[in-house]
């Protein structure tokens, strides 16, 4: 059986759940608000919010009524409001993001602030020496947040987030190029090990969770997170979720066939996105058409802003195959707001361009009008991330969280 975590909340029935979602991802929000936005009544509003209040984990502050507030969101004008607010330091949750070369670990509250940061470097990419390294930076992290001098609120529960194929339900990263492993048990291994909840899940759905709950897709209808780096990835949310896919595969622009057959992607197959777009081809490129081969990716950069031809040529060459990417991507699901995000984009510049030019030409119609929004991220947000999922998870008492 796996371990419980050591603070359950006291949501009995779905209504509860969608007044504390309402609460943790629009708060401070009056009880009237959360009424009009679930369809609720105001009484089941009432009666969901005492339990978590007498709690800890909610509370209701009240302040002055703001005289330029919606008529609705107020209890009257001249009257006190009350909104209703997540405690945020009630609970505590460590996430961890695996890199080929690091290990980034984060401890949040329940409102996914980050609180600390650790980072481990990694001797090789085996799955027992990462998992081993994983027990020690979560142990360590574990000991920050149960220092009496942190005031942090109980450890809950350790997401993990790793590139690939991952099967979130039974925590088997299945297929991971870039670590390459197949089919490791590591939330077996770590939950074994630490006797804490953990969440493993794909780094960039970790990403879009984030984003959804407790970023730029709060308010959104949907959008889509595409990140650029050593691979290209991207995360859905569609209809009131995060796409998951029926096989826990979804949205891998990377690994659309839109570049040239002839080169080989690190999953085995030909002419994925990532062979254009990724740091790595970009600079695989850069190196073979300046003959530099020892040039390393900032001089690749460099090379491009000060004008070299053959540089530009290698990010003008990625920026048009995203852009396509990008163009099928919206075609087929019809996202408000694309938010692209990674440490690729801190040289957007040098291919944003050409990537919206090839984006204008795709675009199929009013698909045309989805924004395309820059949005910086480091690899503690990538494990904020993983610390958001089991937020998500806590909260709807999903496994292995359940209540």
């Amino acid at each position: 059986m796996s371990p419980r975590p050591n603070r359950p909340l006291p949501l009995a029935t779905p209504a509860g759940i969608e007044v504390l979602t309402k609460i943790l991802t629009q708060g401070p929000i009056p009880r009237v608000e959360i009424a009009r936005r679930t369809g609720l009544s105001q009484a089941a509003v009432t009666k969901a919010v005492a339990p978590l209040i007498e709690a800890g984990f909610v509370t209701d502050q009240p302040v002055a009524a703001d005289p330029d507030a919606p008529v609705e969101s107020q209890l009257g004008i001249g009257r006190p409001v009350s909104p209703l607010t997540v405690v945020a330091d009630s609970v505590s949750v460590i996430g961890l993001k695996v890199t080929p070369t690091d290990l980034i670990g984060v401890t949040t509250d329940f409102t996914a602030g980050i609180r600390a940061v650790r980072h481990l470097r990694l001797p090789d990419t085996s799955a027992e020496t990462v998992t081993a390294k994983l027990v020690e930076l979560a142990r360590e992290l574990i000991d920050v947040i149960e220092d009496p001098e942190s005031l942090a609120g109980p450890l809950v529960g350790i997401g993990v987030a790793v590139s690939g194929d991952v099967d979130a339900v039974h925590g088997v990263v299945r297929d991971s190029p870039f670590m390459g492993w197949r089919d490791v048990p590591l939330a077996a291994s770590l939950t074994a090990s630490l006797d804490v909840p953990v969440v493993v899940t794909n780094d960039v759905r970790a990403l879009t969770v984030a984003e959804h709950w407790f970023g730029v897709g709060v308010n959104a209808d949907s959008f889509a997170v595409v990140t650029i780096g050593s691979g290209v990835g991207c995360g859905l949310y569609i209809n009131g979720e995060v796409v998951s896919g029926a096989h826990g595969v979804s949205g891998e622009l990377g690994h659309l066939p839109l570049a040239p057959g002839d080169l080989v992607c690190t999953c085995g197959r030909r002419g994925c996105v990532e062979t254009v777009a990724s740091s790595d081809a970009i600079l695989a490129r850069a190196r073979k058409t300046t003959g530099k081969p020892k040039l390393d990716l900032s001089g690749a950069i460099e090379l491009a802003h000060a004008g070299n031809e053959h540089a530009r040529e290698a990010f003008d060459r990625a920026g048009e195959v995203i852009g396509s990417a990008l163009a099928a991507m919206v075609n087929l699901v019809g996202p408000e707001l694309v938010v692209i995000a990674g440490e690729g984009v801190a040289d957007y510049d040098l291919y944003e361009q050409r990537m919206r030019e090839a984006f204008a030409a795709h675009a199929f119609g009013a698909a045309g009008d989805c924004r395309l929004m820059l949005r910086s991220h480091t690899f503690d947000d990538w494990a904020r991330g993983a610390a958001a999922t089991v937020i998500r998870s806590y909260v709807r008492g999903e496994p292995p969280l359940q209540r």
